[in-house]
């Protein structure tokens, strides 16, 4: 009778460690999926941010000039008297 209850157990300590092992199994693989895509989604932001950093350039160059613009503006103006200079 102990040797019938011993097999009982030692199959279902069989059965546990297959299923965990199966768990693992597909733990590791989602696991692997999630990390995969957090990389990607790491790599299009990187992106994103370098694309908003060239944004912010291209918006200081073009405020440089609009403010030469205005200071030619001016000095045409006071050169032809249309303002007071």
């Amino acid at each position: 009778m102990t040797e019938d209850v011993e097999n009982l157990i030692l199959e279902h300590l069989k059965a546990l460690r297959n299923e965990l092992g199966d768990f693992r199994a597909d733990t590791s693989d989602n696991f692997m999926q999630v990390k995969a895509r957090l990389r990607s989604l790491a790599e299009r932001l990187s992106l994103a941010e370098k694309g908003i950093a060239n944004i912010h350039g291209d918006h200081a160059l073009i405020q440089l000039r609009l403010d030469k613009q205005g200071d030619r503006l001016e000095r045409i103006e006071k050169r032809l008297e249309l303002i007071p200079a």
